[in-house]
């Protein structure tokens, strides 16, 4: 049984994607009526942007996890908080499937083990809709540093975001103990 991450395909995961990104819980994705082909869109962007990567989260080769990563000093989030050299941002979706069930800690020791060996990587930047107590609530346990709150407002997003930090020797820690079975 292993982890693994992989560059997200636009074309080949339109469709699990769109599964994922259409449900209920996801409304705070931001894409609940997108259809197949506005996702397969939505993800060649991301690919063919410089600052931007979207990465899949497979246990045993099976999809389960969601990645996004984005360059603050070039993304407009970074206008939004104390930017620093080296931060990376963050967008984590964990799907709801059943095969995940008891394997959550290993998916999140592989995106923070991922995240953290990211070339220039010092620190992780996240900021989920404050209204997403799920996520919120994750960043904490995780032990990640509560920031800012805001009144996001970009060409993509509007929302009250709250900014979480965690630097990167923070998550090889974290990903070390969840990976070992620790407590998240």
């Amino acid at each position: 049984m292993s982890v693994t991450v992989r560059p997200v395909d636009p074309t080949a995961d339109a469709a699990l994607l769109h599964a994922w990104v259409t449900q209920p819980r996801a409304a705070f994705w931001g894409m609940s009526d997108h259809t197949v082909e506005e996702v397969a869109l939505v993800y060649g962007w991301i690919r063919d942007q410089a600052h931007l990567a979207a990465y899949l989260l497979l246990v045993d080769h099976q999809p389960l996890g969601l990645l996004h990563t984005y360059d603050p000093e070039l993304d407009e989030i970074g206008e939004w908080y104390d930017r620093a050299s080296g931060d990376v941002g963050v967008h984590l979706f964990l799907a709801d499937d059943p095969r995940r069930a008891g394997r959550t800690p290993e998916v999140l020791a592989a995106g923070l083990d991922f995240l953290a060996h990211l070339p220039g990587c010092r620190r992780l930047v996240f900021e989920p809709d404050a209204r997403n107590a799920a996520s919120v609530g994750l960043l904490e346990r995780l032990g990640c540093t509560r920031g800012p709150l805001v009144e996001l407002r970009t060409s993509i997003a509007e929302k009250p975001a709250q900014f979480f930090f965690m630097d990167r020797d923070r998550a090889r820690q974290v990903a070390r103990t969840l990976g070992t079975g620790g407590a998240s």
